[in-house]
């Protein structure tokens, strides 16, 4: 009986197909440590991490935006809104304390949140 069995198994391990295996993928490479010395990503010459935000600006400001914009194109140096708010925060990051503060003086400070929308405002009738 013992060469029935062994036959037996024999043929079942020739009808069984392999496990597939998955593929190996590399190792995602170890992160690199950030130099001592406090240099960003542009300077080390890496592309700079984004960040996304959102925010609430008064129109008259968002106004001023714009006019920048139609300004930058006027000198034939077409702008995007996020390159002009990076180039007013560079301007405000090389001034020096005094002039900083009243910079942020003339600015009205804000209620945070999303402005309510006009629509939900109004009750809308049913029927």
């Amino acid at each position: 009986m013992a060469t029935a069995t062994s036959a037996k198994n024999a043929r079942t391990a020739r009808k069984r197909t392999p496990a597939r295996r998955a593929p190996v993928r590399p190792s995602a490479p170890a992160p690199k440590p950030a130099p001592a010395d406090g240099a960003s990503t542009a300077e080390r010459g890496g592309k700079p991490r984004l960040v996304r935000d959102s925010f609430t600006i008064p129109k008259d400001e968002y106004a001023v935006l714009e006019g920048l914009k139609l300004r930058a194109a006027n000198l034939r140096r077409p702008t995007k809104k996020s390159e002009l708010l990076r180039a007013g925060i560079a301007s405000l990051g090389g001034l020096a304390d005094e002039a900083f503060l009243k910079a942020l003086e003339r600015i009205p400070s804000l209620k945070t949140g999303r402005p309510k929308a006009e629509e939900s405002r109004k009750r809308k009738p049913r029927g």
